[in-house]
């Protein structure tokens, strides 16, 4: 499962290195503060509020203790975090059984942004971790008024291929 990827990891940016790991307890309120440093995930409650900091606890625990799943951190070198993502092995009957590996919850510090750490970041995924994983299909959503992420996830190969559908309670 995610456990047997190769982590931590150092990638190269144009900014400097930064070393992607598997992300610990102690990460909680930089994840939360990349998370709320977004406009569109802010609109949707993700605004670090203290009151909810138990529920990011336990969700935090939730996909760290799954071995489908892997939460990832990326550091720089004085050791902030810049950068995060989530991801899901998923095996599957279609395409002849394919395994697919879903990435989520794409984050670059806002201040970081258009420096080459996400571009790292999804290569990272597609290059490494994908075959690691036995994945043949790398996918992700990101919400229709993410058109900068679109465009970042085109130049980086991903193909706008289908439409989604969310069903919220």
């Amino acid at each position: 499962m995610l456990s047997e990827l190769a982590l931590p990891v150092r990638l190269s940016t144009p900014a400097g290195e930064v070393t992607l790991r598997s992300v610990t307890d102690d990460d909680l309120d930089a994840l939360v503060a990349l998370l709320s440093d977004d406009p569109v995930s802010a609109a949707r409650g993700d605004v670090a509020a203290p009151e909810d900091r138990p529920r990011y606890a336990a969700a935090l625990r939730a996909v760290a203790d799954d071995p489908a799943n892997g939460l990832l951190v990326a550091e720089d070198e004085s050791g902030a975090l810049v950068g995060t993502f989530q991801l899901t092995r998923i095996p599957g009957m279609a395409r002849r059984g394919a395994t697919r590996l879903l990435v989520e919850a794409v984050r670059v510090r806002s201040t970081q942004r258009s420096g080459g750490i996400g571009t790292a970041l999804m290569r990272w995924v597609t290059d490494e971790a994908a075959p690691a994983l036995g994945a043949s299909v790398v996918q992700l959503t990101s919400d229709a008024a993410r058109t900068d992420a679109h465009r970042f996830y085109e130049r980086l190969g991903f193909v706008g291929s289908h439409v989604g559908f969310k069903y919220s309670r």
